[in-house]
């Protein structure tokens, strides 16, 4: 097979600038190889390097007294969690894959995320994920709904046949998304601290081990194939999008929690982008090494695979392992005991360089330094300019927005709660998390459906609390606030569920970070985030960056995901936010403004994205969690749940409804100062509903006046039906009935 000669413009169909090729020729001093020209296009890309926003990223804050790694120079982040254990996570996502082929880009998104986990020495106890596609009933629906239904199957099908619960996330539907759906993947997972491991090539002379399954030409990027003279069998076998084996994960994980316990692991790490290349460049990079790499030796599934093939395809589940010699055969015999291909294919060096033979022919001879951060990747400051659509949606006049009852449809306030509860965005997730298994492995207290999910630590009093979350809409129409917003929610949902927030790992979707405005995005919103984080002392212990999502129509809303993570020392103490008996209390914490910018409200009723989105004083808002914090640890409160979408209304519907086998009524009444729609449907930040026993109240009066945060009283649980300052009259079965069949209905209509 012939390879093509390499040129600069052969290296600019590679996605390299004719100054990135000239850099690379500088490096090597010559032209560079076609193998290897594969090489840096991979490992120069955005996905790798991170060119275009590590410098936006190094302003995150990294460091805490909890953190056992520093973000981004392990496989994912490790938090100390006590008694000699730890939390270990990370985020990413898979969006173009999924939107090609959206059953296996979900599936092998959940797969390698789970392997940044395992590679620590963790075992995952735990998945997430964070969804956004196009309107369910909009433009291109039938589209919306295959790819909707591709990727929940994806998630579920991998996560189900590996034995790791799904337990919680979040689904958007928004137009933006609607050539470009987001699919983030988040794993949890728990260790001993003495098991944990390093992705890391040390000791010269050492073993370099290729384990997992076999190498084929699936996901190969970077490649310029119309240049290759390829078999008509390479064509027909080429795979855009990378094909999971969950049964071949679970023999990985099983294996390889095995091998790092014996200690005799050097260093690990997971094949994900760039494959092969990525996993012997970054390890040996991060130990000042160099490797050499015998392709011959490395298991292949299909025939006549040339060398650029080998070193850049992202065939799932496989592993690049560093051993001592004298342990080689202990290691590599765990592995085939559990059914997998472990083979010697390389040494690490000391010569700081990636060197890459072919029976016997060399094909990449490449400084590893060269090829990553800190090195000569490149790294680029874009321009920068604040988009002009932000001067017409912030001066837009929200005053002039109607009372919904003079409209003709909604007819009355609780029609308007009634449609908000069937809005897909508020709606029950129902549908989504049925596919999932969210009860494997027996860990998990509180099941999908409430603000966070909790899971117990086995053998332990401790549990972790789990949550995701970003309201694009608001970061779009103010990317700084927005920013705030993601995380404070986040943990706010940690907070309702009795746990402390430790910190977050994150996932950064956004469109062409060349066009300023973009950028300008880019950087508010990570701004925004990084405040936020600092107020609430939630260290950003790594993720992911996935710019380029957009299409002709343009790009997707800015998505900053926040993957948190709390603590909570008593197990038996975590809360939920559905109201558990009549004659409670209901309490607001917080204060409710006139705040409906970006709402659900004005956009599903009014058919407005528009305005400014609900300030956050992050000082207030870590009063607020600080109280909740303590209230549910003295045991005061019989539930917890903060107002989001939808504001207050939505809020305390949930609180009646979501326990759907026990729902229970409320009795509202409320005076804020505000028309009567801003009061009910709000999404002012910083709110907590709360239902305590009329007992706890001046207990939990004095608490509130001693955190700063504002008090009401706003009503009572029981009976059969919400009712909220006579304006609102909605029967429980009613609510109910709306609230978890809306997507199902959906989903089962004939378009």
């Amino acid at each position: 097979m012939k390879e093509p000669v390499v040129s600069q413009k052969l290296a600019e169909e590679h996605g390299l600038t004719a100054e990135e090729y000239q850099k690379i020729c500088q490096v090597l001093g010559r032209t560079p190889l076609y193998t290897e020209l594969g090489i840096y296009s991979v490992m120069w890309s955005e996905h790798c390097s991170y060119k275009n926003s590590i410098a936006v990223l190094k302003t995150f804050p990294k460091e805490g007294e909890r953190c056992l790694t520093v973000a981004g120079e392990e496989n994912a982040g490790v938090i100390d969690i006590g008694e000699g254990r730890a939390v270990t996570f990370k985020i990413e996502s898979h969006n173009h894959p999924s939107a090609v082929e959206p059953y296996q880009g979900a599936a092998t998104g959940v797969g390698g995320i789970m392997r940044d986990i395992f590679t620590m020495g963790a075992r995952p106890i735990a998945s997430l994920n964070s969804l956004r596609f196009g309107e369910l009933a909009g433009k291109d629906a039938n589209r919306v709904k295959y790819l909707f239904s591709g990727v929940v199957k994806g998630i579920g099908d991998y996560g189900n046949c590996l034995g790791v619960p799904t337990v919680a996330g979040e689904v958007y539907f928004e137009d933006s998304y609607r050539g470009n759906p987001l699919v983030n993947a988040m794993t949890v997972g728990i260790m001993k601290h003495e098991h944990l491991a390093s992705a890391s090539a040390k000791g010269p002379g050492n073993a370099v081990i290729y384990v997992g399954s076999t190498t084929g030409r699936d996901g190969i990027h970077g490649a310029s194939f119309a240049s290759l003279e390829l078999s008509e069998e390479s064509e027909e076998k080429r795979s855009a999008v990378q094909v999971g084996d969950p049964f071949t994960e679970k023999l990985l994980i099983e294996a390889t929690l095995e091998a790092i316990q014996t200690g005799r692991i050097v260093g690990i790490q997971d094949m994900g982008a760039a494959g092969l290349t990525c996993s012997s460049s970054e390890m040996s990079a991060k130990a000042g090494t160099g490797m050499e790499i015998l392709l011959e030796k490395v298991p292949m599934r299909e025939t006549n695979m040339i060398p650029y093939e080998i070193m850049l395809s992202e065939s799932q589940e496989r592993m690049l392992l560093v051993v001592e010699p004298q342990n080689m055969d202990e290691i590599m015999g765990i592995y085939t005991k559990w059914g997998l291909n472990a083979v010697r294919i390389g040494t690490v060096t000391d010569n700081g360089r990636l060197r890459v033979f072919f029976h016997g022919e060399r094909v990449a001879d490449i400084p590893s330094k060269s090829l990553v951060l800190g090195g000569d990747a490149p790294v680029y400051i874009r321009e920068r300019r604040r988009p002009a659509y932000l001067d017409e949606t912030q001066r837009y006049n929200l005053a002039a927005v109607p009372e919904p009852t003079s409209l003709r449809v909604p007819a009355s306030y609780s029609e308007v709660l009634c449609t908000l509860l069937a809005s897909p965005n508020i709606a029950s997730k129902e549908w989504v998390y049925e596919q999932y298994d969210h009860m494997v492995r027996t860990n998990t207290v509180t099941l999908p459906g409430s603000d966070a999910a909790v899971l117990r630590i086995k053998h332990s009093r401790k549990a972790i609390a789990v949550s995701v979350d970003c309201n694009g809409r608001f970061c779009y129409l103010d990317p700084r606030i927005g920013g705030r917003i993601a995380v404070s929610e986040a943990a706010r949902n940690c907070v309702c569920s009795g746990a402390k927030p430790l910190a977050i790992t994150n996932c950064l979707n956004f469109g062409n970070p060349y066009k300023p405005e973009m950028y300008w995005t880019f950087g508010e919103c990570v701004e925004g985030m990084s405040e936020a984080c600092r107020a609430l002392n939630t260290p950003v212990t790594g993720g992911n960056v996935s710019f380029y999502n957009e299409n002709p129509d343009g790009a997707v809303y800015p998505t900053p995901t926040v993957g948190m993570v709390g603590l909570l020392n008593d197990v038996d103490k975590h809360q939920t936010q559905w109201f558990k008996k009549a004659g409670d209390r209901i309490v607001l914490l917080g204060e409710t403004r006139d705040e409906i910018g970006g709402s659900e409200y004005l956009k599903v009723v009014h058919g407005l994205v528009t305005g400014t989105p609900p300030d956050l004083s992050l000082e207030r808002e870590k009063a607020l969690q600080m109280l909740v914090y303590q209230l549910i640890d003295e045991g005061l409160v019989n539930s917890a749940h903060d107002c989001a979408e939808g504001g207050l209304a939505v809020a305390l519907a949930e609180c009646c409804i979501t326990n759907r086998n026990c729902p229970v009524g409320a009795s509202v009444a409320y005076d804020c100062g505000l028309r009567i729609d801003r009061m009910l449907f709000s999404e002012t930040q910083s709110r907590v509903i709360v239902s305590i026993d009329e007992k706890h109240l001046e207990k939990v009066k004095e608490l509130a006046h001693l955190f700063h945060v504002p008090l009401a009283g706003i009503g009572t649980t029981g009976g059969d039906r919400l009712v909220i300052n006579g304006v609102v009259d909605c029967d429980i079965e009613t609510m109910t009935e709306t609230y978890f069949t809306s997507i199902r209905r959906i989903m089962e209509e004939q378009s």
